[in-house]
């Protein structure tokens, strides 16, 4: 072979070579936008079932409409959809333009079970099922001859599974040729089951709406509660969070166009910047775990109100576990938020209650005293005046409180209990009256204070004389002129709400020394109930022991069948200075130590100090109080006083005593300082 035939031979072997690689990047090519255009039917057919879901189409129509899309990508594949019969046992065709209609017939109803061609074992399994040749697949041996006739050689079957594990269906593709699924038909093949998942289960649920209309259909109001209480908001979103499409129902309900949504700034415009700014890595995180979650937001309406809703993201995945979508649901739940916001204030009295033992459940007693109080209890409580229970500690001013509420008109409404001594100065407004987020540093956000939550109701202010000196000023708004403002806010709030109030002070001194307003003291001092000491209720007390006796002895599982006669004497010649509680006390500590069937009480209970040695040291004792108090006293005011008034901060009293704010709140409060005067320009 000459030189010159040689070249010319390797020329034409190059050439060959080139041709059949620019041949196979052809075929790379076709296949890449083959599946690219795969990819982009699959978006566009999830997106006009959602479409079609939101403007309530039927699941036949949604369905077809599915198959025909896929058909669309390839002229010999037949889609076919198969629902499952109510008794989970059987399918029957119910979508898929291109199955012969002889197939179909012979079909109906699939029995499930393991070795049912595609469809049959892939819903009995409730996994995927792949058949590349029907000729030869063992799972078509009942099938495989009519199947072959009407041109049927692969088939590929996805079991339709909804959230709670149930088999609804099958999405099945086939094809006249013998063929083996690559990933992007798999893809394919899951992602439309997963929309058709979405039509049946939407379906299921405008089936019982339509249901619901049918019960309450002569009552509009209850089935504009029904609607409202099953939304259709569907949000689809990319792996990364980003949105992609968003149904009908939520494009009205924002006001804003498709475009819109597609915007970066989309979430910045529907959700509050608040939320935005306190879910984005709370939000970004459950996005990269890829399982399923939820979380609450405000979602901006057309007309500029925000609302809650709860949202819950559900992710889709390829055949190697990744995320390829989100999809996210909304439900309305502004007014479960407010009633939250209601009912975590009456269950915080609740609470208290439930916590709190009762002195005793019942007003026990029959003495002249006792039925004088009673008789102006039956006198105030159908008004709603402003009663001032007054009386020592531990004699039931609380009972009494109650037992007005439970007379009145309002009996059926809150009986809220505040203790005025149990809560630090500086949080005692906020408690009353309520306060609106950022008002103060740990305000969160909005709380209503107790006095809205006993709107309607009564509201018992226990420890009364506690009250601060600001926090009587707003007190005395809310009796005059019936409103509030929370703290933090400038918007007055209509509340109607009866006052009862208690203390075991001595609210008139307290006036004289300026640590009590006058003008708050006239205004609850409507109706003052003097409650009588139990040392001026002896005859009561042989009655009160029994009752507390059998009360105590029920809880501890004794029975107690005689009271011993010394005992009884001890108890009624004793003054009882912490009254009816203390009775209590003694009663239940004899009760623990009780070992027989007859109560009795340790005589040494009652020893009191000599009469000589008591006086002196009472004198001594309160000698050294008071001059502790003045020390106390001198001590704040000199640190006021270099602090400029201010109480709080690095620079401010508290820090220069060493004590924390709260508590010298409350030292100023108790020991009548004036700190107003200590302040500086």
């Amino acid at each position: 072979m000459s030189e010159q035939e040689r070249v010319a031979k390797e020329l034409d072997q190059r050439v060959a070579q080139r041709t059949r690689e620019l041949a196979a990047a052809n075929e790379d090519l076709k296949s890449e936008l083959a599946q690219r255009k795969r990819a982009e039917s699959l978006l566009s057919a999830e997106k006009r079932s959602l479409e079609m879901i939101a403007h309530g189409a039927s699941l036949t129509e949604i369905l077809q409409e599915l198959c025909r899309a896929i058909d669309a990508q390839a002229p010999g594949t037949i889609t076919s959809v198969l629902l499952m019969d109510p008794d989970g046992q059987r399918l029957r065709p119910a979508a898929g333009d291109r199955v012969p209609s002889g197939w179909a017939q012979a079909i109906t109803p699939v029995t499930i079970g393991p070795c049912v061609g595609s469809c049959g074992t892939a819903a009995f399994l409730k996994k995927p099922v792949i058949v590349s040749d029907i000729a030869s697949d063992p799972l078509w041996v009942d099938f495989r001859d009519i199947a072959l006739s009407h041109g049927l050689r692969a088939a590929w079957s996805q079991p339709l599974i909804s959230k709670n594990g149930e088999v609804l269906g099958t999405f099945c593709l086939y094809y006249p040729e013998v063929r083996s699924p690559n990933g992007s038909d798999l893809r394919l093949l899951e992602g439309a089951g997963h929309v058709a998942v979405i039509a049946i289960e939407g379906e299921r649920t405008q089936a019982a709406l339509t249901k619901a209309f049918e019960e309450i259909k002569t009552s509009v109001a209850q089935l504009r509660e029904i609607v409202d209480a099953i939304p259709h908001s569907i949000t689809v979103l990319g792996p990364e969070g980003n949105t992609l499409y968003v149904n009908r129902v939520a494009l009205d309900y924002t006001g804003l166009t498709m475009s819109e949504v597609m915007a970066p700034d989309y979430r910045a415009r529907v959700f509050h910047p608040d939320d935005v700014e306190r879910l984005r890595d709370e939000r970004q995180k459950a996005l990269s775990r890829g399982t399923p979650f939820e979380n609450e937001q405000r979602v901006r309406r057309s007309d500029g109100q925000y609302r809650w809703f709860l949202i819950r993201y559900h992710p889709l995945r390829d055949e190697k576990g990744r995320v390829i979508r989100w999809y996210a649901t909304g439900t309305d739940i502004e007014d479960r938020k407010q009633a939250e916001e209601r009912v975590r204030s009456e269950n915080l009295a609740l609470r208290e209650e439930i916590d709190r033992s009762s002195m005793f459940e019942e007003i026990v007693g029959s003495s002249e005293a006792l039925r004088r109080v009673l008789a102006d209890v039956a006198k105030v409580a159908p008004t709603d005046s402003t009663v001032l229970i007054l009386g020592e500690t531990g004699t039931g001013k609380e009972l009494i409180a109650r037992a007005i509420h439970k007379r009145s008109t309002r009996s059926t409404r809150a009986f809220i209990r505040v203790n005025c001594a149990a809560i630090p100065p500086s949080l005692i407004a906020s408690e009353l009256f309520g306060h609106e987020k950022g008002a103060f540093t740990g305000a969160l956000q909005r709380r209503l204070g107790r006095f809205e939550a006993a709107d309607g109701g009564t509201i018992f202010l226990d420890e009364i004389g506690e009250l601060p000196m600001e926090t009587q000023i707003a007190l005395l708004r809310v009796l005059q002129e019936r409103e509030l403002e929370r703290i933090g806010s400038s918007q007055s709030i209509s509340v109607d709400v009866r006052v009862l109030a208690a203390t075991n002070r001595d609210l008139k001194a307290a006036v004289t020394t300026g640590t009590f307003r006058q003008d708050l003291f006239y205004r609850l001092n409507v109706f003052p109930i003097q409650m009588p000491p139990l040392r001026e209720r002896t005859d009561d007390i042989s009655l009160l022991v029994e009752y507390l006796i059998e009360r105590y002895a029920r809880r501890a599982a004794k029975r107690i069948r005689t009271i011993d006669g010394k005992t009884m004497k001890l108890l009624q010649a004793y003054d009882w200075p912490g009254n009816i509680r203390e009775l209590q006390n003694v009663i239940e500590r004899a009760i623990v130590l009780c070992d027989g069937d007859t109560f009795s009480v340790d005589e040494a209970w009652f020893k009191r100090e000599s009469s000589s040695e008591l006086p002196r040291q009472s004198m001594q004792e309160g000698r050294l109080g008071r001059l502790v108090r003045d020390r106390e006293k001198e001590m704040i005011e000199a640190a006021l006083a270099s602090s400029g008034g201010r109480i709080s901060g690095p620079a401010g009293a508290a820090a220069k005593l060493g004590i924390p704010r709260q508590t010298l709140e409350s030292k100023i409060s108790s020991l009548g300082i004036n700190k107003h005067r200590f302040k500086t320009g």
